[in-house]
């Protein structure tokens, strides 16, 4: 069992841009979601673990590797999947796998090969090893990227943003194999899509504006705001004026017409109906957004 723990982490860019405010996280083996807007600080607290950017104060420990005095270290024990997985545009999957393998220090040929060939199998890629990875689909591309980044048996992996761009059976598949990898690592999804979080995940944080705003399991996430959500159909003309009376979480199109879930501790009246809560309005509600097309 593996502890990563962040503690008072911040970084502000030379534009002003505060990415992280005083983050502080403890995690161990399992998939853990952070969840947050496009903005939010998720890519900048990934880099940074990843020890790609340092942070300008506090600390982070994977187990006994301080992760900024010692890159190298964590480096042998990191697996990474970053947000654009860019690809070499003339290599096949098992020349890509290998090439990484000779770069994380497996110098034995045959056991290099071996390696190749089982994480090749494991993402269901080894009957095309031989195709050049820039002609895969988005899917494929994402599952090469999770094989490259289980090479030297990592305690941490970190997937950012792993599925955006995927269609439905791609992104199935990926979830299949991310919770496959998620029972005996770290693994940290970055992501701002709710629905990853909900189906993966077995702890979660939110994150906005480079802080943490929540953190739970999801399912606590969602009893937390439990008997406080409502929801009622209005006209697009109506909008702002309801926007003005109600503390709306989020609104999304439902036959031409707004959608709008509001927030209260008592029932709003004028129409509305008590709904049972989704992780969705779990997220809004935390980062308090309103009038957001979901």
């Amino acid at each position: 069992m593996s502890t990563l723990k962040i503690t008072n982490l911040s970084k502000t860019y030379p534009n002003g841009v505060k990415a992280l405010d005083n983050v502080n996280l403890e995690l161990s083996n399992g998939m853990f979601g952070l969840l947050g807007p496009n903005g939010a600080g998720k890519s900048t607290l990934m880099r940074t673990l990843a020890s790609l950017q340092e942070a300008d104060t506090g600390t982070a420990t994977l187990d006994d590797i301080d992760i900024f005095k010692q890159p190298g270290e964590l480096r042998k024990v990191l697996g990474y999947l970053p947000q654009e997985f860019g690809v070499y545009p003339r290599i096949t999957a098992e020349q890509l796998l290998n090439h990484i393998a000779v770069l994380k220090g497996i110098t034995n040929k045959g056991e290099r090969k071996d390696l190749v060939a089982y994480l090749l199998n494991k993402v269901n890629l080894y009957d095309i090893k031989n195709k050049h990875v820039k002609g895969f689909s988005g899917g494929m591309k994402q599952r090469v990227g999770i094989a490259q980044a289980l090479i030297g048996n990592p305690k941490l992996i970190i997937v950012d943003e792993p599925t955006a761009g995927l269609d439905p059976g791609e992104r199935n598949r990926f979830h299949n194999l991310l919770a496959d990898v998620g029972e005996e690592v770290i693994v940290i999804l970055s992501t701002h899509i709710v629905d990853d979080v909900r189906e993966l995940c077995t702890k979660m944080a939110i994150m906005n504006l480079g802080q943490i705003v929540f953190q739970d399991t999801p399912q606590n996430a969602i009893d937390s705001i439990n008997g406080k959500v409502y929801q009622k159909i209005v006209t697009r003309t109506d909008l702002e004026d309801y926007a003005r009376k109600y503390s709306i979480i989020s609104n999304k199109m439902v036959g031409g017409q707004p959608l709008i879930h509001v927030f209260s501790d008592e029932h709003p009246e004028n129409g509305f109906e008590q709904v049972n809560p989704n992780l969705e309005d779990v997220f809004f509600s935390k980062i308090n957004t309103a009038n957001v097309l979901v």
